[in-house]
């Protein structure tokens, strides 16, 4: 039996176990940085697996590793995120959220679930490929600064550091049995937007004895919206939001002070720093002209990310290898945000979708959602492909 058909059989075998962990992470969901539980499951599984690891990295992270023939003439690396978010589940399965007001609702359960999977596979398989895979289970991807940095920052990709680098991350817009890539930029900067607009407050009926900042906030508000219709190359693809506005006052009450707080999403760094800049500059003088003042604050979140067109290319003929050509897609890019971005500025990396829709069983819904659900049949191709990449990646590089 070749590489390429052991592979699938081990992970088809392995669908039990992978339903089982899927369920076991799925019901015990954790918030960034309060990952402790997770990684102490995650550790177990890898000792189980024989797979040695270091643990306690930027807190709850784990980096496993595999070595096969030649240890040191290349490496891969696969990672997975572990945290969840603070969504009440909806759904009525039996193996819905355990923990009060938290849930998988991003797919980071399987995430783990097929990095396990393959790390399993991989470890039976390690005498028939050279090089290592190096494993990165990663906390906190879903506040900033995110995990990613901060495993980065304690020597997650130094010695050595790998020549390829491959995440997943589930598309509840694709089928199960499908996945999906795009090389070059994929997924948008993210930076979090705070103004805090400062009045005088009073009685709604004596306006002339205030100076009112939710008349100011709403000009503000309005101004914003020229940063990218205005300023923004229309080639160059951008978003800023404000999805928070917040006036306590009253019918006949206005308040002293009205917080507005935004997201601005981009595929340029230079144009994201300038964006910073008139974002301030627009707030600050508007509310100065009517008498009141603003308080910028722009916390600078994840850079873009950006699929190497080589590895990517590669990934894609990996997995139609695997799949078939019909079950691989083309993906555009996307405005949401993911802190893989960090590995991708410094190693060449893919980043691809698995799908996990089922409308017949009724797994239609988004990610953040409180019914979001994944067809568990995608855990097979989870884990088994990313084994797949990983093993054909290093052998690639020995030919």
């Amino acid at each position: 039996m070749d590489l390429l058909a052991t592979i699938k059989q081990k992970a088809s075998s392995m669908m039990p176990e992978l339903i089982a962990i899927r369920r076991h992470l799925h019901q015990h969901p954790e918030l960034s940085m309060q990952e402790q539980a997770t990684s102490a499951f995650i550790q177990k599984k890898l000792t189980e697996y024989g797979i040695p690891f270091t643990a306690g990295i930027a807190v709850h992270g784990i980096v496993g590793l595999i070595e096969g023939r030649n240890p040191e003439t290349r490496v891969i690396a696969l990672r997975a995120d572990m945290d969840a978010l603070p969504i009440v589940e909806k759904n009525t399965v039996d193996y819905c959220s355990q923990t009060p007001g938290v849930m998988h609702a991003c797919g980071h359960d399987v995430h783990m679930t097929s990095l396990l999977g393959a790390s399993k596979i991989l470890n039976e398989l390690k005498n028939e490929f050279e090089g290592s895979v190096r494993l990165i289970f990663q906390p906190s991807e879903e506040r900033f600064p995110g995990g990613a940095s901060m495993m980065i920052k304690e020597g997650v990709l130094e010695n050595p550091v790998p020549q390829q680098m491959f995440g997943q991350h589930v598309l509840p817009t694709l089928e199960a049995g499908k996945v999906g890539m795009k090389p070059g930029k994929y997924m948008a900067s993210t930076d979090e937007v705070y103004l805090t607009v400062k009045g005088k407050g009073g009685h709604g009926g004596t306006p002339e004895l205030n100076v009112d900042p939710v008349l100011i906030a709403a000009h503000i508000l309005v101004a914003l919206q020229q940063v990218v219709s205005r300023n923004l190359p229309p080639q160059l693809p951008a978003v800023l939001s404000f999805g928070r506005f917040i006036a306590e006052g009253r019918t006949n009450i206005i308040p002293n002070e009205v917080k507005l707080d935004g997201t601005l999403r981009t595929f340029d760094e230079k144009w994201r720093s300038e964006a910073h800049r008139k974002i301030e500059k627009i707030a600050t003088s508007i509310a100065e002209g009517m008498g009141g003042e603003c308080i910028v604050f722009i916390d600078k979140g994840y850079p873009f990310l950006v699929n190497d067109d080589k590895v990517t290319a590669d990934a894609r003929q990996y997995a139609i290898e695997y799949l078939g050509e019909e079950n691989v897609v083309d993906l555009d890019m996307r405005m949401t945000a993911e802190d893989f971005a960090y590995y991708s500025q410094l190693v060449p990396s893919c980043f691809y979708r698995l799908g996990i829709r089922n409308e017949s069983r009724g797994i239609i819904h988004n990610l953040h959602t409180d019914r979001f659900d994944v067809d568990e049949s995608s855990l097979e191709i989870g884990a088994g492909l990313m084994a797949w990449m990983a093993a054909k990646s290093l052998m690639d590089s020995n030919l």
